[in-house]
């Protein structure tokens, strides 16, 4: 055991609620915990990061960790947080968000290191063949309903209704508690604070049912100092797949976090010790211009959720909107990178049979380019001139230059007038 698992949850703000006796237990011996995680997309998203790095330090700290992928109580829906019942999903929509899933949870979790490997269960493995009357006769019994009606998830949502569907969810994940007790020796579940009434419906059936003991932690849900929701953006949930989300976005999501906030999310998000967060903190306050602290905690997560590589690609191209860079730097930019730094800036389409006809780059950027870059040919040469204008991160200076630039990803022209007003022409 190299560390005390609370104490490091502790110290990084990980720890909301807790059962007496789990920290003494969790000292003692090994212990196997598990979260669940809902495989409602086919992939996770950034609000997902707590509990994977909960399930991290579990692991580091000696203990060994499941990930439990919901591919049965992903057909049900858990109420918890919701103000209304969410679509059910077929099995084979299920199937291939577990496998996705599964292969995210790789990028942190060794699945192979002995006593304490990561596993992977699906409680759709223990429900498939349990038939609805043997379930009420055998878990419905031991929880009564007064004490299912006590939770906060159902009080929350009596006035707006609620299926018996969601309504069994807290029997159905208390069971799966149950199974992983009996089966895996799972003593431990962890989980949001929004889970506290699921979590604790499982220990009270292993205590009814197997008059055993187990017990429950459960983290605090992060909000943000500006009191918006973690996680989201204006597009929507910043998600682990770079198809959904971008490594640029995903980078600039967490480099422009307030010092506030970053100050919270590398403790939770990041491996790093104390003493290194500490010293961050510290050198941040000197020079917060600099933004030290958005820097190391967009590159630490960057390389583990993606990789070294895309890491680099995502500073390249923020220095590429924000700082200074070269027209090398542009054209190294694969194409999704690319269309993703500059997403939303006016743009055209013009043929390649057009494009070659241009005479010069007035002509290129006035009615060339239908008139985004500008209205008349007047104005382009005066700009040309003035030294303001520049394509692919060139800078023009002769408003009669022939139109010889090399297309990036073979298809587009990034014109930018002033410092901050970009263009794109789409050849094709």
């Amino acid at each position: 055991m190299t560390k005390d698992f609370v104490e490091e949850m502790k110290w990084r703000g990980m720890i909301h609620d807790m059962m007496p006796g789990v920290q003494e237990l969790m000292n003692k011996e090994v212990v196997t915990a598990y979260i669940g995680f809902d495989p409602t997309a086919d992939s996770l998203h950034i609000g997902h990061l707590v509990q994977i790095m909960t399930l991290v330090h579990l692991q580091r700290t000696g203990h060994k960790p499941l990930a439990l992928v919901g591919g049965a109580t992903g057909m049900v829906g858990d109420p918890s947080g919701k103000s209304a019942e969410r679509n059910l999903l077929d099995e084979e929509t299920l199937n291939h968000n577990l496998n996705a899933v599964k292969g995210q949870l790789e990028n942190f979790l060794d699945f192979d290191c002995g006593e304490n490997s990561a596993e992977m269960v699906n409680n759709y493995d223990w429900f498939k063949e349990f038939g609805f009357l043997e379930f009420i006769r055998d878990v419905g019994k031991h929880i009564s309903v007064n004490y299912m009606m006590a939770k906060d998830s159902v009080k929350s949502r009596l006035e707006t209704g609620m299926s018996f569907t969601e309504f069994s969810y807290q029997l159905v994940q208390g069971y799966d508690f149950y199974w992983l007790n009996q089966n895996k020796n799972c003593k431990v579940q962890l989980g949001g604070s929004d889970q506290w009434g699921n979590i604790v419906t499982g220990t009270e059936l292993i205590r009814r049912k197997a008059q055993g003991e187990a017990w429950a932690i459960t983290t605090p849900l992060i909000k943000k100092a500006d009191g918006t929701k973690f996680g989201k953006t204006a597009g929507g949930s910043v998600w682990l797949d770079k198809d959904r989300t971008s490594p640029y976005k995903f980078y600039q999501y967490w480099l422009n976090s307030s010092d506030e906030d970053a100050e919270n999310y590398i403790k939770i998000f990041t491996l790093f010790s104390k003493e290194e967060i500490d010293q961050l903190i510290a050198e941040h306050k000197e020079a917060p211009h600099e933004r030290k602290l958005q820097k190391a905690l967009g590159e630490d997560i960057t390389i583990r959720v993606h990789s070294k590589e895309d890491y680099e690609m995502a500073v390249k191209a923020s220095g590429i909107l924000f700082g200074k860079s070269t027209a090398e730097d542009l054209a190294s930019l694969d194409e999704n990178t690319f269309l993703s730094v500059f997403e939303g800036v006016p743009q055209t389409t013009i043929s390649k049979a057009e494009y070659e006809a241009m005479e010069n780059v007035t002509d290129l950027l006035s009615e060339g380019s239908n008139g985004i870059v500008f209205p008349s040919k007047g104005e382009a040469r005066r700009m040309i001139k003035g030294g303001g204008v520049s394509i692919n991160k060139s800078k023009l200076s002769d408003p009669n230059q022939t139109v010889e630039f090399s297309l990036l990803s073979d298809k587009y022209l990034l014109a930018q007038k002033g410092k901050k007003n970009y263009f794109l022409i789409i050849v094709e």
